[in-house]
């Protein structure tokens, strides 16, 4: 083999030390002509063209992806070249060092020409002593970040295609009481199916999860948590926080979930319900100290709620021993918050409802992503076409947009689950509107500690802060 020309610069400095790199991420790679000895071979036979080596380092990574430089012998390679034992780099294609453009450029335009190594890719004939070797450098690094990005748009697009077709989409644990069936690309229920019916009748019928985990011999509680809330058991498939209608055999009916997604809300509020007589204990808060505030036997007259900061008997609850926060009726407070309870509820009703009958925000969103997404890898075709770097801010531009529109289509689908739940939650305080005054006050407690996330006092006003965004003031 003839010494290459483009070593010429190199090879009358002597006193080289090459570092030979080796990756090898898969089996099938292997089999394609990338395996440890071949890439061995042709390295090590490409180094003996070049005079002037004292010594030839080999470095290997057996099962490592390119997507990342996180590979043992990359990070020993880097502390070799930054320590200015190593004067070339050398593999036998460029996708062996990365398959990512930003990290490729990282290893040349960081740690590479900054310590005086040549990076030299055999099969690409080209190496970084050059203009034109590190042009050619960023053209094909181009190539291996789109053929990675590409497998990984086509296997997420596919999987997508999958779901939508009502397949489950594998990978994972498969869910309790169903075995998945490679042929049929479904879930089929297994002998533990009778299991998770058991769970949600017992469930139903009012036994704790604690006690239906013990008589099924499940380790912990949370184990029949998650059981119960799957919603596969109901035949749907969840996937990137959205559900489609699965082709695979319910284990329960969709009635009986959602019953029992109803009663798994109502005992968390529930939970949150101390053994008292009082309609707003343990939701009180002073305005001016931020400590809680107690119900106070006021003579015959009433209770009024006074700050915990001005009961020392109790410092642990001592905020401010200063406050001066006047005690407060409780009655009015009480009175005042139902109302504006129930009045808000009607108002946020209204607008719940309108969030959930218009999804159109969410569908623009997804079809600006799309199109951005398809712009995206229509850059990258043309930058390596012609290699023009001025696309490459356009480039990290479109990324960038990608990320955002990414990031806001999530928040859109959060703020509509969470209309949902609240176009629940005040329908049905508006349902038991009429009703308030015959229930218990542990009754009425429960409704409150399910929607009001804290009511704070002060002497010139009420603030009340409900669970789903809304705050109502009382003067």
């Amino acid at each position: 083999m003839s010494k290459s020309k483009m070593l010429k610069v190199s090879e009358a400095a002597g006193g080289l030390v090459l570092a030979l790199y080796i990756r090898v991420s898969t089996d099938r790679q292997a089999d394609e002509g990338y395996s440890i000895d071949i890439q061995t071979e042709k390295l090590q036979a490409y180094a003996k063209t070049i005079s002037g080596v004292d010594e030839v380092r080999l470095y290997t990574d057996d099962g490592y992806s390119g997507g990342s430089l996180d590979r043992p012998k990359m990070g020993k390679l880097i502390d070799d070249i930054q320590r200015g034992e190593i004067t070339h780099v050398m593999v036998v294609k460029l996708d062996r060092l990365s398959r990512s453009l930003k990290d490729t450029m990282h290893l040349i335009e960081d740690v590479f020409i900054p310590n005086n190594v040549t990076f030299i890719s055999i099969l690409e004939s080209f190496n970084t002593n050059t203009p034109f070797g590190r042009a050619m450098v960023g053209i094909l690094s181009v190539f291996a970040q789109l053929e990675r990005e590409n497998i990984f748009e086509r296997t997420r697009g596919g999987m997508q295609k999958r779901v939508e077709a009502g397949f489950w989409p594998g990978g994972g644990r498969t869910p309790y009481g169903y075995d998945y069936d490679l042929t049929q690309g479904i879930l089929v229920p297994n002998a533990d199916a009778e299991k998770v019916r058991y769970i949600y009748d017992r469930y139903l019928n009012g036994e704790a999860l604690q006690a239906i985990a013990d008589a099924l011999g499940l380790k912990y509680e949370r184990v029949a948590y998650n059981i119960l809330t799957r919603k596969s058991n109901a035949g749907f498939i969840v996937y990137n926080g959205q559900e489609y209608r699965g082709k695979h055999e319910p284990i329960i009916s969709l009635e009986t979930y959602e019953r029992a997604m109803e009663l798994l809300r109502i005992r968390s509020a529930n939970k949150m319900v101390c053994k008292t007589d009082h309609l707003l204990t343990g939701l009180v808060r002073c305005g001016r100290c931020g400590a809680r505030m107690r119900y106070s036997k006021w003579g015959k007259a009433g209770y009024k709620l006074v700050c915990y900061s001005q009961q020392t008997s109790k410092r642990y609850l001592v905020k401010d021993p200063n406050c001066d926060n006047p005690a407060t009726w409780a009655e009015d407070v009480e009175d005042g918050v139902v109302q504006a309870l129930f009045l808000a509820a009607k108002e946020r009703l209204v607008d719940a409802r309108k969030t959930v009958e218009s999804q159109g925000t969410s569908a623009m969103l997804q079809e600006q992503l799309e199109r951005t997404e398809a712009k995206l890898r229509r850059l990258y075709s043309l930058y390596g076409d012609d290699g023009d770097e001025a696309l490459l801010d356009t480039i990290q531009e479109t990324k960038a947009e990608v990320a955002r529109l990414g990031e806001s289509l999530i928040d859109e689908n959060t703020r509509n689950s969470a209309a949902r739940n609240a176009m629940r939650t005040f329908a049905q305080l508006e349902g038991i509107q009429d009703a308030w005054d015959e229930m218990s006050v542990p009754e009425q407690r429960m409704v409150l500690a399910s929607v009001v996330e804290s009511i704070t006092i002060d002497s010139e006003f009420t603030d009340v802060k409900l669970k789903y965004g809304l705050n109502t003031q009382l003067s």
